[in-house]
């Protein structure tokens, strides 16, 4: 199990990354956020040598244009893994399952050199999901033993805790391993 974490906008720019593989870095939100710490984060992480990833927060409606928005905004890096953040928006509401996967797609064809995988939590990959469509692979958000989330699809990332911060575990071998897959190779 290789070691990560996700940061957004409410944590620093000179986040340890110590012990770390990864990074998923949030980029986006709907059609106007972008996060004002993305490239001094990006930079934080390429610099320590990690694996780079970028994640949007998906709201319901304009899914064409919400993925070009990411997209234009997200560095563009072979190797680089973006994802798609799907739960409950501070209004209340969450992109339907079609709208999830019509993004994922999208990005995709955007970006076809690099891999897109789906964030989600444990409810919402047991209950509001309907299509079990994750792009490349799934990010799961599970608050338990680091690597043991409770669902039995395969998954790639996995989210145990958000306490300090939004730690994750990798199902790779060798960061070596993780390169080579988030390459497409």
């Amino acid at each position: 199990m290789l070691r990560g974490i996700d940061v957004s906008s409410y944590q620093s720019t000179t986040y340890d990354t110590d012990g770390l593989s990864f990074v998923f870095v949030k980029a986006t939100e709907g059609r106007s956020y972008v996060n004002p710490k993305l490239a001094a984060q990006t930079k934080r992480g390429r610099d320590a040598g990690l694996v780079v990833g970028f994640y949007h927060f998906l709201w319901p409606g304009n899914l064409t244009a919400q993925a070009e928005y990411f997209v234009s905004k997200a560095p563009e890096r072979a190797g680089d893994i973006l994802a798609v953040d799907w739960e409950t928006t501070g209004a209340g509401t969450h992109a339907s399952n079609a709208e999830k996967d019509r993004f994922i797609r999208k990005v995709k064809e955007l970006r076809p050199n690099n891999r897109v995988v789906l964030y989600c939590n444990r409810h919402y990959w047991l209950n509001i999901d309907t299509t079990s469509y994750a792009g490349d692979g799934l990010w799961i958000a599970d608050y338990v033993t680091a690597g043991k989330p409770r669902i039995k699809a395969k998954w790639r990332f996995h989210q145990y805790t958000d306490d300090p911060i939004d730690k994750n575990v990798a199902d790779f071998a060798s960061k070596d391993a993780l390169r080579t897959w988030a390459r497409g190779d």
